[in-house]
């Protein structure tokens, strides 16, 4: 059955880890993992090396740093299940592209993801829970993924929020 659910949690909170057993109970092959993250210093290089171990050898591992919505349609041809983590290194990178219209992209998202047959989780950040950023590109970083997560979490079947590593279903 397809659903769509949507991670959110603050760094650190265990989203990624609920999502990807979450992912694993859904199948045992054609797993698909699309990573946003373009590790810039070692400390990075060391993250995504963890998180590769954590899926282990049965993930087929997807890089894509802009055209999203392009990877999930590749993708959805030949997986079972999509896990995308996570959004807010998404929007962060489009920022830094200069991209225009980061809502419109993921607008794109959502119906790329609708076009898909397999289930499609998603993770991101819950940026808007902290002081207001002293630099402009901080505050629009927050302001555009607090409305891209709106957005998904409008959309997607089910929504849960990461506290302290205790996954919390907000939306069923």
């Amino acid at each position: 059955m397809k659903e769509v659910v949507f991670f959110l949690g603050g760094c650190k909170s265990g989203k990624s880890r609920h999502a990807l057993k979450y992912a694993n109970q859904l199948s045992n092959e054609n797993k698909t993992y699309i990573a946003t993250c373009q590790p810039q210093d070692n400390e990075m290089k060391h993250r995504v090396e963890m998180h590769q171990k954590e899926r282990g050898n049965d993930w087929n591992t997807v890089e894509e740093y802009l055209d999203l919505p392009q990877a999930v349609i590749d993708c959805g041809k030949n997986s079972n299940v999509i896990l995308i983590d996570c959004l807010t290194l998404w929007i962060t990178n489009l920022l830094l592209a200069n991209i225009d219209n980061i809502e419109k992209s993921a607008e794109e998202l959502i119906q790329a993801i609708s076009n898909v047959p397999c289930p499609v989780l998603i993770v991101s950040n819950e940026v808007g829970m902290g002081i207001v950023p002293e630099n402009k590109l901080a505050r629009t970083f927050r302001d555009i993924a607090g409305i891209v997560n709106q957005k998904i979490a409008a959309y997607a079947d089910k929504v849960i929020n990461t506290v302290a590593g205790i996954p919390v279903t907000i939306k069923e």
